[in-house]
Protein backbone atom coordinates (compact mmCIF):
# COMPACT_ATOMS: atom_id res chain seq x y z
CA UNK A 1 0.00 0.00 0.00
CA UNK A 2 1.61 3.38 -1.08
CA UNK A 3 2.04 6.23 1.09
CA UNK A 4 -1.30 8.27 -0.39
CA UNK A 5 -3.28 5.49 -0.17
CA UNK A 6 -2.32 5.56 3.85
CA UNK A 7 -2.52 8.60 4.38
CA UNK A 8 -5.95 8.75 2.57
CA UNK A 9 -7.54 5.79 5.33
CA UNK A 10 -6.09 8.10 8.55
CA UNK A 11 -7.89 10.94 6.81
CA UNK A 12 -10.88 9.28 6.47
CA UNK A 13 -10.56 7.29 9.90
CA UNK A 14 -9.99 10.42 11.45
CA UNK A 15 -13.38 12.09 9.91
CA UNK A 16 -15.46 9.01 11.15
CA UNK A 17 -14.21 9.47 14.42
CA UNK A 18 -14.90 13.39 14.41
CA UNK A 19 -18.78 12.21 13.85
CA UNK A 20 -18.64 9.63 16.76
CA UNK A 21 -18.41 6.85 14.52
CA UNK A 22 -15.58 3.70 14.77
CA UNK A 23 -14.58 1.40 12.10
CA UNK A 24 -14.25 -2.22 13.50
CA UNK A 25 -14.91 -6.29 11.54
CA UNK A 26 -16.91 -8.44 12.82
CA UNK A 27 -17.16 -12.17 12.39
CA UNK A 28 -20.33 -13.75 10.69
CA UNK A 29 -22.26 -16.09 8.59
CA UNK A 30 -22.21 -15.00 5.04
CA UNK A 31 -25.78 -15.48 4.78
CA UNK A 32 -26.60 -12.50 7.93
CA UNK A 33 -23.69 -9.81 5.82
CA UNK A 34 -26.71 -7.70 4.94
CA UNK A 35 -28.91 -7.89 8.05
CA UNK A 36 -25.67 -6.88 9.84
CA UNK A 37 -25.13 -4.06 7.42
CA UNK A 38 -28.71 -2.85 7.55
CA UNK A 39 -28.32 -2.80 11.53
CA UNK A 40 -25.30 -1.06 11.52
CA UNK A 41 -26.03 1.42 8.95
CA UNK A 42 -29.14 2.24 11.45
CA UNK A 43 -27.38 2.36 14.43
CA UNK A 44 -25.45 4.64 13.07
CA UNK A 45 -27.97 7.78 11.90
CA UNK A 46 -28.20 8.13 15.56
CA UNK A 47 -31.82 8.93 15.75
CA UNK A 48 -35.20 7.82 17.35
CA UNK A 49 -35.56 4.60 15.37
CA UNK A 50 -31.48 3.72 15.81
CA UNK A 51 -32.49 4.23 20.08
CA UNK A 52 -35.09 2.05 19.83
CA UNK A 53 -33.26 -0.64 17.55
CA UNK A 54 -30.18 -0.30 20.40
CA UNK A 55 -32.31 -0.92 22.98
CA UNK A 56 -34.22 -4.14 21.82
CA UNK A 57 -30.83 -5.46 21.02
CA UNK A 58 -29.70 -4.62 23.87
CA UNK A 59 -32.36 -6.50 25.96
CA UNK A 60 -32.77 -9.38 23.26
CA UNK A 61 -29.40 -10.03 24.58
CA UNK A 62 -29.22 -9.74 28.13
CA UNK A 63 -32.40 -10.63 29.12
CA UNK A 64 -33.30 -7.62 31.34
CA UNK A 65 -36.85 -6.03 31.25
CA UNK A 66 -36.50 -2.57 29.22
CA UNK A 67 -35.26 0.54 31.21
CA UNK A 68 -37.98 2.46 33.37
CA UNK A 69 -39.01 5.88 32.14
CA UNK A 70 -39.37 5.65 28.36
CA UNK A 71 -42.60 7.41 28.04
CA UNK A 72 -41.16 10.21 30.45
CA UNK A 73 -38.64 10.70 27.73
CA UNK A 74 -40.38 10.58 24.72
CA UNK A 75 -43.09 13.00 26.14
CA UNK A 76 -40.24 15.30 27.22
CA UNK A 77 -39.18 15.27 23.62
CA UNK A 78 -41.98 16.13 21.91
CA UNK A 79 -42.58 19.16 20.10
CA UNK A 80 -45.30 20.84 22.36
CA UNK A 81 -43.16 21.03 25.45
CA UNK A 82 -43.66 24.50 26.35
CA UNK A 83 -46.64 25.00 24.22
CA UNK A 84 -49.15 26.36 27.23
CA UNK A 85 -52.28 24.50 25.99
CA UNK A 86 -55.33 24.64 28.09
CA UNK A 87 -56.31 21.35 28.04
CA UNK A 88 -59.08 22.10 30.66
CA UNK A 89 -62.78 21.06 29.85
CA UNK A 90 -65.99 22.83 31.72
CA UNK A 91 -67.51 20.30 33.52
CA UNK A 92 -71.16 19.44 32.63
CA UNK A 93 -73.89 17.54 34.66
CA UNK A 94 -74.62 13.62 33.24
CA UNK A 95 -76.89 13.13 30.25
CA UNK A 96 -80.87 12.15 30.83
CA UNK A 97 -81.05 8.73 30.35
CA UNK A 98 -84.32 6.89 29.72
CA UNK A 99 -85.50 3.49 30.77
Amino acid sequence: MGISQKRAIRNYRSRLGKRGLARFEVLGRDADRDLIRSIARRLAEDGPEASRLRAAVRQSMTGEPPEKGGILAALRRSPLVGADLDLTRPRLGGRKVGI
